[in-house]
């Protein structure tokens, strides 16, 4: 699970740049299209998320205690549940929060794991 938590990290970390550009152009073009759709706002949350989960999961890798775990649970259970929510049609951010779940998860299974 070492080796995952390092590899989602910096994906995660990756990720971040491409999900902030997309959500600010989703974001413009709602502005543009007066829809009152929210999707861009949401995007750019669920970056801040993965950015902070990516960081956690890379800083704690090597850690024997539960804690980390929680953080990245908590982290990419929210971003997970924030784009699931509010994606509307920017409909990539479905597929970024998929990401941010299965991060999730895994982070469940080594808390699981780690006992």
């Amino acid at each position: 699970m070492k080796t995952w938590k390092l590899v989602s990290g910096i994906l995660s970390i990756i990720l971040f740049v491409i999900v902030t550009f997309q959500s600010c152009a989703a974001g413009v073009a709602n502005s543009l299209e007066a829809n009152g759709e929210t999707s861009g706002s949401a995007g750019v949350l669920v970056a801040i998320l993965m950015l902070a989960g990516g960081i956690v999961s890379v800083a704690t890798r090597n850690a024997e205690k539960k804690g980390g775990n929680i953080a990245l649970i908590v982290l990419f259970g929210l971003a997970a549940l924030v784009g699931f929510t509010g994606f509307g049609s920017f409909s990539d951010l479905a597929i970024w929060s998929g990401w941010c779940l299965i991060n999730a998860i895994l982070a469940v299974v080594a808390m699981i794991k780690s006992k």
